[in-house]
């Protein structure tokens, strides 16, 4: 192993004073990200438009999915960690991806709504297969979907999440096997990949949001599959370049024939294929996602302290305590942040004037102002802190968090003081909406960065895996909360079609409650902070 680590970094097998492994996760990783947000922005315009969910359905299935794509990377990391290695996990996560990219862009045929009142011009057929005649009066809203295609919708998503859980994890991984623990390009190494996320979602949620919403969604979908088909070939033809570092520490244990006849690395990838129809399942029920969620969160969040109580040192346990209140309060950040592809795309669709110079900009469109704020904001916040800490002045960890909290409440009146400028025909213009994502994005830079920093400087050395664990379903279940602080917001649709002006004033509610909210959450941890910061015992 030693040896292997030396041959990856001798100058030969680096380009720009990195090794070339970097290079390939960084492109694997930004067209996995260009894959996973093309798709995730798309997804509640996509449901409510074309299938005509209503709000609430539709942020129930965006929730789901996202809380358990946010959650299965616990799994799919350990997984790695124990059996397959790094490099098996990513290409089986990566094949499970491209198949389920693949099926998102069957459609199937529109939905159809007919109104209370309305007397048929043609025999219909309804979803539960019984037939209404020509000229039958309508007596209530009848809505007519495809059956058949949404169960393959389901079953998509059911192959992106186990393929993220799979792949998202253990790609990050590999760039940390990359480098020594001391090599001082560690750092600008990890940020160059992290460059490439940011990359990969501010090109998706331009071009395949654009051809979903101007040519079809799946076109969209489409788009989104072959950047992951692009993502999985780079990552084939670059394992050379990983030089042996992502492969399993145990061979032996993975090729351990199991019940006499199938061994352990096939009997992973059975039982990952198997788990679809579970996930295709739990999908079509949000409760589900969100009532596991809050028992894993709270067991494993309880053993943890009861862990440092029993096991670890008073200053050990403290920090565990601390630790147990940040990751409490990044379910507040993330559940008001994530309103973005949620809540925030619904209004940019409904009630922004966006029309820019003549070209009117698709809804989806607005999310990838996050990841354009985060490139060329990152290097200044960064720059930022280490002058601050010249001077002493560089906020502490919970400080800091309380700043990102704060700042996504304001984003968020941002929206509200602008709902008092509607235009002619009661439209918002799209600038409130720029800087709303412009204030969330600084609480992110505030936040995101020192989070998984913080797990790993405050939890107890012997169980800081399980400490990330319980950081990633912290944000899991803020995706399930995220969609169901935006049904407050739920609108009664006619086809899809809504009121401009009762539109502007039901999410205008909802975006003062969440104003409040962030700002309310970050001065309470802004008043604990003191306390908090003695707790640590000097990590910063």
């Amino acid at each position: 192993m030693e040896e292997t680590i030396i041959t990856a970094n001798k100058p030969q097998d680096e380009l720009f004073g990195h090794p070339k492994g970097l290079y390939v996760c960084f492109a694997t990783e930004l067209w996995e990200r260009f894959s996973f947000y093309g798709m995730k922005y798309l997804l509640l315009l996509y449901v409510t438009k074309y299938h005509l969910f209503t709000d609430g359905e539709g942020l129930e299935v965006l929730g789901a999915y996202a809380g358990l794509v946010y959650a299965l990377p616990v799994i799919g990391g350990m997984l790695a960690d124990r059996y397959l290695g790094m490099r098996k996990a990513v290409l089986f996560g990566g094949i499970l991806l491209c198949i389920g990219h693949l099926l998102m862009a069957v459609e199937g045929h529109q939905a159809v709504q007919y109104a209370a009142g309305t007397i048929l011009e043609s025999d219909i057929t309804l979803n539960d297969g019984s037939v209404l005649l020509s000229g039958t009066l309508i007596t209530q809203t009848i809505k007519i979907q495809d059956l058949a295609a949404l169960n393959v919708f389901y079953l998509a998503l059911a192959f992106i999440v186990v393929g993220v859980g799979f792949l998202k994890p253990n790609i990050s991984t590999i760039v940390g096997q990359l480098y020594e623990q001391d090599d001082p390009r560690r750092e600008s190494g990890f940020t160059i990949f992290y460059m490439g996320i940011n990359l990969g979602s501010f090109a998706a949620t331009i071009i395949c949001v654009y051809l979903g919403e101007s040519y079809g969604w799946g076109y969209g979908f489409g788009a989104a599959g072959i950047g992951m088909l692009i993502g999985l070939v780079t990552f084939i033809r670059g394992t050379k370049h990983l030089k042996g570092l992502a492969e399993p520490e145990f061979p032996d244990v993975l090729y351990e024939k199991l019940f006499g006849f199938i061994n352990r690395e096939h009997l992973i990838y059975l039982l990952s294929i198997l788990s679809l129809s579970v996930f295709w399942l739990i999908i079509q029920h949000e409760p589900m996602v969100f009532a596991a969620q809050q028992l894993l969160l709270l067991v494993s969040g309880v053993g943890l302290i009861a862990y440092a109580v029993l096991k670890g040192t008073k200053e050990e346990m403290q920090q565990m305590i601390v630790l147990m209140v940040l990751i409490t309060s990044t379910i507040v950040f993330w559940a008001l942040f994530e309103q973005a592809a949620g809540s925030m795309t619904l209004f940019a669709d409904r009630v922004v004037d966006r029309n820019l110079g003549g070209i009117e900009i698709a809804a989806g469109q607005f999310g990838s102002l996050n990841a354009g704020f985060i490139i060329l904001l990152a290097l200044p916040f960064a720059a930022l802190w280490v002058k601050l800490d010249k001077y002493n002045l560089n906020p502490n960890i919970p400080v800091k968090f309380a700043l990102g909290i704060i700042q996504a409440g304001l984003g968020f009146g941002v929206l509200v003081l602008g709902a008092q400028f509607p235009n002619a025909a009661g439209q918002i213009s799209l600038w409130w909406l720029v800087l709303a994502y412009l204030i969330h994005t600084t609480g992110e830079l505030c936040l995101s960065p020192v989070g998984l920093s913080a797990v790993t400087k405050l939890a107890i050395h012997r169980v800081v895996g399980l400490s990330m664990g319980v950081w990633f379903l912290a944000t899991a279940l803020s995706e399930v909360v995220a969609m169901r602080l935006g049904k407050l917001a739920a609108i009664e649709t006619n086809g899809g079609e809504v009121n401009i002006t009762e539109a502007a004033a039901t999410y205008t509610q909802l975006f003062e409650f969440l104003m409040w909210v962030g700002i309310g959450s970050g001065v309470l941890l802004l008043l604990l902070s003191p306390l908090l910061k003695r707790a640590m015992h000097g990590v910063r």
